[in-house]
């Protein structure tokens, strides 16, 4: 599928742009400049042709206070650059020309690609006065626009189409059996080292710094059978230590990763164990009904010690209860320890996941449940079942009719799921139960 890169300096309205461009609020946007890090994509569609557009980092030249932060990062843009097939360069009407955009136009325009110089910012008429300079730049397609108002962007996106050659439209839609899966977790666990080394390209920007990963990065990973999306997103803690506006733009865009995901991977550090904050997030899994693998990462640092990561597991094992069907992954993403065990995991849950089972069979097998354990009275009172049904799939839903739906106890509830999850075959995956009222007829007296 044909790329198309937004390329500029920081500050100059590129995560804007790509919004407006993808009718969508993906992208971060801030004034405080050095925002977006990592390439961001997203497929799109103007005028019936599709294609992939990339949002960048801002290109600068002074590595600043991080300047190891700083490389990857620019190190992602080269990447966009390299993989384009058309570039959006954007550039700020109000800073005017600035030399470094000279340089790097110089610099774009040896590639060979169609190029387009787009000035934003214009969103008042005395401002398309000041664009004659840009033209010093030898680029003949330049186009004033404001990527916040929508001014001129159709035109600099008709043009941005008609110049895409024909392309396989086919690769990047959303099909059905896409497996979509959010790697989540505290800061620095290692979420962007493990969905780099599951692409086996450095698509995220990787540092020990906490907090570097600020958008949530999608990554499309292809088998010969699957297509998966991984999701990086950035570090989740606890609210009392979330200042900054970003970090808790970041943050929200995380849970919502999770939302949108039919699986979590639960990073945990394995030199620390699992925190409080671990079995917060992990708790949010869980009431989301996502599917879900826990990650014991960073396990080259400790495997050595045979007594604390026997300790380590049976940990995880005890505070995770409430995630009793999610498998744990002892690896390591910095070496590529037990990687390799990720996919198939993630194949047998994603198909327990979208399970769907035959109405009749469905209730054979919960009446022969209730013979087995008969629901308990409350306040005297008999609770009667009545028949059970599938209504949805991931996680699989069942509804279960019954004369007294709010006297069900916990402990019942858990083992019907139980009961469920042992006939057939569901360890593997959330279950979510609802009970609903109704009343009972002549022939069930």
């Amino acid at each position: 599928m044909a790329v198309v890169a937004i390329i500029g300096r920081p500050n100059v309205g590129k995560s804007t742009l790509f919004n407006r461009i993808t009718r969508s609020r993906k992208a971060i946007v801030d004034d405080l400049p050095g925002v977006t890090r990592d390439r961001l994509y997203e497929h799109t569609e103007w005028e019936n042709k599709r294609f992939l557009l990339v949002d960048t980092a801002g290109i600068v030249s002074d590595t600043g206070a991080n300047p190891s932060i700083e490389k990857e990062i620019q190190e992602q843009v080269r990447f966009a650059i390299e993989e384009a097939s058309v570039i959006i360069f954007l550039s700020d009407v109000r800073t005017g020309l600035h030399p470094q955009d000279k340089e790097i136009i110089k610099e774009l325009r040896k590639l060979n690609k169609p190029l387009f110089l787009a000035v934003n910012k214009v969103d008042n008429p005395k401002y398309e006065l000041m664009l004659s300079e840009f033209y010093e730049t030898g680029v003949e397609n330049i186009y004033p626009i404001s990527a916040t108002h929508g001014y001129g962007v159709d035109e600099l996106m008709d043009s941005v189409v008609a110049s895409l050659q024909d392309q396989d439209e086919t690769f990047g839609k959303t099909d059905d059996d896409s497996v979509r899966i959010a790697v989540v977790g505290r800061p620095n666990v290692g979420k962007s080292t493990l969905v780099n080394r599951l692409a086996g390209t450095p698509r995220v920007v990787v540092s020990e710094i906490p907090g570097t990963t600020r958008d949530s990065v999608d990554v499309e990973i292809r088998t010969p059978n699957k297509r998966y999306i991984f999701v990086d997103t950035a570090g989740i803690r606890r609210k009392g230590r979330v200042r900054e506006k970003i970090e808790k733009i970041s943050i929200i865009k995380a849970l919502e990763s999770i939302e949108r995901a039919d699986l979590a991977v639960l990073l945990i550090d394995a030199t620390e164990g699992p925190s409080d904050q671990d079995l917060h997030i992990g708790g949010y899994i869980q009431k989301r009904y996502r599917a879900c693998i826990i990650g014991v990462n960073k396990w080259d640092l400790v495997q050595k010690d045979r007594s604390y990561t026997k300790f380590l597991m049976d940990d995880v094992k005890r505070r995770f209860k409430f995630l009793s069907f999610a498998p744990i992954i002892a690896m390591s993403a910095e070496t590529g320890k037990n990687i390799n065990k990720i996919f198939p995991a993630v194949g047998s849950i994603y198909k327990q996941y979208k399970t769907r089972i035959g109405t009749g069979l469905l209730n054979r097998t919960f009446q022969q449940i209730l013979n087995k354990h008969h629901p308990p009275q409350r306040g005297g009172r008999e609770l009667k079942f009545y028949y059970i049904t599938q209504p949805s799939i991931k996680p699989p839903t069942f509804v279960i009719f019954c004369n007294r739906p709010d006297d069900v106890h916990f402990s019942y509830e858990r083992y019907l799921t139980n009961q469920l999850r042992k006939s057939f075959s569901l360890d593997k995956t959330p279950i979510r139960l609802i009970f609903r009222g109704r009343k009972e007829t002549e022939n069930e007296r």
